[in-house]
């Protein structure tokens, strides 16, 4: 199991490091700021959808090694998902992380995702790890309000 610990946090530090989709989109259909004061997480999320599917999805902003992993492995995970297979990830995603130790959840559906399951050990960080999806959300439901973890 400590192996897979291992592995599974130097994902998270890779794609810290160099998060996927760190990028605007020229033209987004949809966009979004998520804040986490605890942390002081910031993220701006941008949105192509077309026909009800995420053709496109960037993101900028600074944070924790957390936060920063988090939007870039979502952003891998949502491109081509229609937007009830987003709601249904993201529903699992937190699953994971907030259910008690023992909670099932959909690793196969999650995929590389599942790197953050350790996260729920942390409670503080689920926070980091949820803004992200919290600012999807907000984007595609085309509201105009920062997101915040408070």
């Amino acid at each position: 199991m400590s192996d897979l610990r291992d592995l599974y946090q130097e994902m998270i530090l890779d794609h810290s490091r160099s998060p996927r989709n760190f990028r605007t989109l020229e033209k987004p259909d949809r966009k979004a700021e998520g804040y986490n004061p605890l942390c002081g997480d910031r993220i701006m999320l941008y949105v192509d959808l077309e026909k009800g599917l995420i053709q496109d999805v960037g993101f900028e902003g600074s944070g924790c090694a957390i936060s920063k992993a988090s939007a870039s492995l979502m952003t891998q995970s949502v491109k081509g998902k229609t937007l009830d297979e987003v709601e249904g990830l993201f529903q699992d995603f937190r699953k994971m992380l907030t259910g008690k130790p023992g909670t099932s959840f959909d690793r196969e559906k999650l995929g590389k995702l599942t790197v953050f399951s350790g996260v729920s050990e942390f409670p503080v960080r689920v926070k980091c790890a949820t803004l992200p999806w919290h600012t999807l959300h907000s984007a595609l439901e085309n509201e105009h309000k920062t997101v915040t973890t408070e």
